[in-house]
């Protein structure tokens, strides 16, 4: 049976304990979050989780239903699609907004009186956070990803061959070369020429350590690492 307060119908005790379960679970959420510096932290995660939870208090002692929890959903897709960008063929802040929708789930479920969903939503959070980025950090740095790099050289020096000859020790295929019109901002040494070109590799390493082993041979003016399919939260 629910302990009602004095002079606040159809407000309980357990409604208020439901509610500080909300604002804990919440602000892990948000902790976690925080401490991987990302765009949504500790104070963005406990309020959504929080309102949540008091949209559904409100919505069951108003109105005996969930009619407003039904337009919390709605409501999430205001704040997950501001964290979600594009830059240069790259979707971010995917995981952030994955989050935050998951974050007022586990707070419309504590405010429901639901806290046992809750915490178990909570754990399996941190699980997927903590157990499956080391897993799948494993397992992506064996699948082989193309690069695009543009690098501007001294013509007729025999620095792109040396460059092909890196790509290929350094266990990247060259899948495509063509003359590129990209200008690097490279000078040309008086009395010589200087071309640009622009390679499609593949490979399981690093572009950026590719780029830094190429930029070291003579003769290679400016390198540059184009778009990939990388994706990041």
């Amino acid at each position: 049976m629910d302990l009602q307060l004095p002079d606040l119908t159809g407000q309980s005790l357990e409604q208020v304990r439901d509610l500080g379960i909300a604002f804990f679970l919440s602000a892990l959420m948000g902790l976690e979050r925080e401490l991987r510096q990302k765009a949504a932290g500790l104070r963005t995660l406990t309020t959504v989780g929080f309102a949540s939870a008091l949209f559904v208090a409100i919505s069951e002692s108003a109105f005996g239903d969930s009619r407003i929890a039904a337009q919390v959903v709605s409501g999430l897709g205001f704040i997950g699609g501001g964290l979600i960008f594009v830059r240069r063929d790259a979707v971010r802040g995917l995981t952030t907004a994955a989050v935050v929708w998951l974050t007022a789930a586990i707070g419309m479920a504590a405010g429901a009186g639901l806290w046992l969903f809750a915490v178990v939503a909570v754990v399996a959070h941190f699980l997927v956070s903590y157990g499956f980025t080391p897993l799948a950090r494993r397992l992506s740095g064996r699948i082989e990803r193309a690069h695009s790099l543009v690098f501007t050289y001294r013509d007729g020096e025999g620095v792109l061959r040396r460059a092909l000859a890196e790509c290929t020790q350094r266990g990247f295929t060259v899948r495509e070369l063509a003359t590129a019109a990209e200008d690097l901002g490279g000078v040309s040494p008086p009395g010589g020429r200087q071309a640009t070109v622009r390679l499609t590799v593949e490979g399981t390493g690093s572009a950026t350590e590719l780029a830094a082993g190429l930029s070291d041979l003579e003769g290679v003016v400016a390198i540059a690492v184009g778009a990939t399919d990388e994706q990041a939260d």
